[in-house]
């Protein structure tokens, strides 16, 4: 509780300042709700939140899996084929100066408003983190060690499922623990451009109705989301590579409990 209590107090002193203000200069709802508008609105609308979480969780989910196993393959090829990296990785690179806002509306456009457009905006955001991840994972292998396990005989496939492949586990979850919170963004921000449920979706239509107290519960409901998430990515790297330098001592987000 003491490691967690700066941040308590940062946020609370924020929230009691922000609801401070909007109550003293009587700053309209439609410009700013105050903290405890909001949290009205999202009990009153809750139905509503839940309703539209689903499909985003849904689609943050299946995006991120699959942005995983695609992005392991293709750093695992990368790393062991030295032809498919100097032909993949330009590529990679070039796929990320690529707008999200200019794609999003083709990918509607060609696969409709159904959970596959989103789950590709989904992967276009998180497969580059994870790719370069790992591959700056495998690079830190140590040279002297792979000379020992060569000299004892083992193949270039057991020195990389032996020594390789753990020593780049930590790397791994480092960008998947970046690319999990980039995957809530990436499903809203496909719903925004369309769809008919989701938390984006419910955002633009709060907008649009002009209730800011509902567009600032959404976005409540999509950082919690992320934090979730954020959390079990954690608390899986605790349980699959907790012998990694600093992981048990860790005083982040891993320790809290939803």
């Amino acid at each position: 509780m003491r490691d967690r209590l700066p941040t308590v107090a940062l946020v609370a002193g924020l929230l009691l300042a922000w609801e401070t203000y909007v109550r003293l200069a009587g700053v309209e709802p439609v410009v700013l709700p105050s903290p405890t508008r909001i949290v009205g609105a999202l009990w009153e609308y809750r139905d509503d939140a839940a309703r539209h979480a689903l499909p985003t969780l849904v689609e943050t989910v299946v995006g991120f899996a699959l942005a995983v196993v695609l992005g392991i393959v293709a750093a695992v090829l990368m790393d062991r084929t030295p032809v498919v990296r100097r032909a993949v990785e330009p590529l990679l690179v070039t796929s990320q100066t690529i707008p999200i806002v200019a794609l999003a509306p083709l990918f509607l456009l060609w696969f409709g408003f159904g959970l596959l457009p989103k789950v590709l905006i989904v992967v276009l955001v998180t497969f580059f983190p994870i790719v370069v991840s790992l591959l700056d994972g495998f690079r830190t292998a140590s040279l002297d060690a792979t000379d020992l396990l060569r000299s004892y005989g083992a193949t270039d496939w057991q020195a990389f499922r032996k020594l390789r492949w753990p020593n780049a586990l930590p790397a791994l979850f480092t960008g998947l623990r970046i690319s999990v919170v980039y995957a809530v963004i990436g499903a809203v921000f496909g719903e925004y451009v369309g769809a008919r449920e989701g938390l984006g979706i419910w955002m633009q239509l709060s907008q649009n109705s002009f209730r800011t107290d509902l567009v600032f519960a959404a976005i409540v409901v999509t950082s919690a989301i992320s934090l979730v998430l954020y959390w079990v990515v954690g608390l899986l790297r605790r349980v699959v590579i907790p012998w990694a330098p600093g992981v048990r001592r860790e005083p982040d987000l891993e320790s809290l409990p939803f």
